[in-house]
């Protein structure tokens, strides 16, 4: 079962003891009357705020604003921040070694299948009310490392590891926030 799916039997439960109270068909007072359902209201109504977000930035693939790779002459690491919107990177056959992704009240997606990844690299990820999209080629090694408040990371690699492949080495802080790091289609 999904979340949506949760979320939506939680609602209509919760709809139908209410009508069962209202028409004392069941006597439900006694649950009304401690604090505890308003401070559930609150954090579903938020829980559902925040599934709305992450779920635009991920389905809806007309806001991203396609940007040129931040790369310096010497060929670094790459530091990438998105505030309050939505910023995506492509790779189209330029080294890739490494990268700090910042997410803040936004969305970043970053596209390396294309990209030449000749060693292990590290992506620095930090999400606050945002959310990060990584999508990978299915010749690397992915190992995820995470801390997480109210957030998460979601890999959907293949988790076999190919002895001798480049490993990308993904170190997530989510608040309020997640990543997604997905193979090619």
């Amino acid at each position: 079962m999904t979340r949506r799916t949760i979320i939506g039997i939680i609602f209509v439960v919760a709809a139908l003891l209410k009508l069962a109270s209202m028409w004392n068909i069941i006597h439900l007072d006694w649950l009304w009357q401690h604090p505890w359902p308003e401070y559930f209201g609150v954090f579903l109504i938020f829980y559902i705020g925040v599934e709305l977000i992450l779920y635009s930035f991920s389905h809806d693939r007309d806001q991203w604003l396609l940007r040129p790779l931040p790369i310096s002459d010497t060929g670094k690491r790459m530091c990438c921040a998105a505030r309050f919107g939505a910023d995506a990177y492509a790779f189209h056959g330029e080294a890739f070694h490494g990268a700090r992704l910042d997410a803040f009240c936004g969305g970043v997606r970053m596209d390396l299948r294309e990209a030449v990844i000749t060693e292990d690299e590290e992506l620095d990820l930090h999400t606050f009310l945002g959310g990060i999209e990584l999508i990978v080629p299915s010749c690397v090694n992915v190992t995820v490392k995470s801390h997480n408040f109210i957030g998460t990371v979601d890999n959907k690699t293949d988790k076999r590891t190919t002895p001798g492949a480049p490993c990308l080495h993904i170190v997530a802080s989510n608040f309020l926030g997640g990543v997604s790091v997905r193979n090619e289609d």
